[in-house]
């Protein structure tokens, strides 16, 4: 009984250790990216869903939630922090948990990843660097790098925080959105919580070798919850766009944006945040 035990206290703290996890909860310092620790029930019934508590450099960073049927996250989840610099990553990160759960609980450079396992394909369950290339579309972050100070900054450079964005649409309106939330979170937040999330396509792909490998996805989202000093909430908003030429974001509430993420699903949006974001 008592080896019993042992072991699983053992395999309950490879679960809490490994950054797939069953539930965000599960990970109080994953959970911590969540305002009030409200994990959102959008996207929860995804087939396939990964929950991703992203490592890098021994920490964790932000959360995903991953859609491996479309190899593109239902969301990411983090908190804002002023950037420090530090440039681009060269570098494209994969996930090698969603390759096999034994392996390492930390993101890895995909092509050395593929080079220490020429056998073994790292694309089942996500996106490869090469479904990107020659491809037309950007390596669009979901949680994107400006928001975050080195290392945070660097691993929002994993392919289960990207999605095959449209180059103008990402280059221009929705970069121009991302520096104006800069703004409001630097000038009139405390912290700030925001998820950012991808909705599929019905039947728009990169297809590679006649294989549907990637979903691009027909809308972009985002939201976010401020809180000042004493952790009181102060200020909520939200967008959309879509993910083409068009090249336009649109300013809503967080309950404009929960009656637009309904029409996509017949399971309640809930909240996004904990109490929608209000005192």
């Amino acid at each position: 009984m008592h080896a019993l035990l042992s072991l699983l206290f053992f395999l309950s703290l490879s679960l809490v250790e490994a950054d797939v996890v069953a539930r965000f909860q599960d990970v109080p310092e994953c959970l911590e990216y969540f305002y009030q620790g409200k994990v959102p029930e959008w996207g929860a019934t995804t087939p396939g869903a990964a929950r991703l508590c992203q490592r890098f450099a021994n920490r964790y960073h932000f959360a995903t939630l991953y859609d491996t049927a479309h190899r593109i996250a239902v969301y990411s989840a983090y908190r804002f922090q002023p950037s420090n610099g530090g440039g681009r990553e060269k570098r494209w990160f994969v996930e090698p948990q969603l390759v096999n759960s034994s392996w390492a609980a930390e993101m890895k450079d995909g092509y050395w990843l593929g080079k220490d396992n020429p056998d073994i394909f790292l694309g089942e369950r996500q996106a490869l660097n090469e479904d990107y290339k020659h491809s037309g579309f950007d390596r669009g972050h979901l949680n994107p790098n400006g928001h975050h100070a080195v290392p945070g900054r660097n691993a929002t450079f994993t392919l289960t925080n990207v999605v095959p964005q449209n180059p103008k649409f990402n280059q221009d309106a929705w970069r121009i959105h991302e520096l104006d939330l800069t703004d409001i979170f630097r000038t009139q937040c405390s912290e700030a919580y925001v998820l950012v999330g991808a909705v599929p396509s019905t039947d728009n792909w990169i297809i590679k070798n006649n294989v549907r490998r990637v979903n691009i996805p027909d809308y972009m989202w985002n939201a976010y919850c401020c809180v000042d000093a004493n952790g009181r909430p102060v200020l909520s908003g939200a967008a959309t766009a879509r993910n083409t030429e068009q090249n336009r974001v649109d300013q809503h509430s967080l309950t404009e944006l929960s009656a637009f993420l309904q029409q996509f699903d017949t399971s309640p949006v809930g909240q996004l945040f904990h109490n929608h974001c209000q005192a």
